[in-house]
């Protein structure tokens, strides 16, 4: 993978992310911000999730109260590194747990 392969792929990644976020409608308050290719989570008990791009790496990366992820992209996913688990199933269960609410991405 090249930078713009990874550039676009991240992008696509990010949109989707802040799409579901935009769409979310339980009860809890998720605030988001992206700056500079990295997107924080803000939640109501002040904790946060940070995702961010890894260019020279060409990775993404989570850190959640839980630690930090990093991700390849492989067979049209992000997987962890670590434990070969997708990135949005990862993310969803962060926010689950750093909401307190159950959340899904569709």
């Amino acid at each position: 993978m090249n930078d713009s392969e990874f550039h676009q792929l991240a992008d696509q990644l990010m949109f989707h992310i802040e799409e579901q976020l935009d769409n979310y409608d339980g009860d809890t308050d998720i605030d988001y911000e992206t700056n500079g290719g990295v997107m924080t989570l803000s939640f109501e008990n002040g904790s946060k999730i940070i995702i961010n791009r890894q260019e020279p790496f060409h990775q993404i990366w989570l850190a959640s109260k839980n630690g930090g992820y990093h991700f390849d992209y492989r067979d049209s996913q992000w997987i962890c590194d670590r434990n070969g688990h997708d990135f949005i199933s990862m993310l969803a269960q962060a926010i689950t747990e750093q909401s307190g609410e159950s959340f899904q991405f569709s």
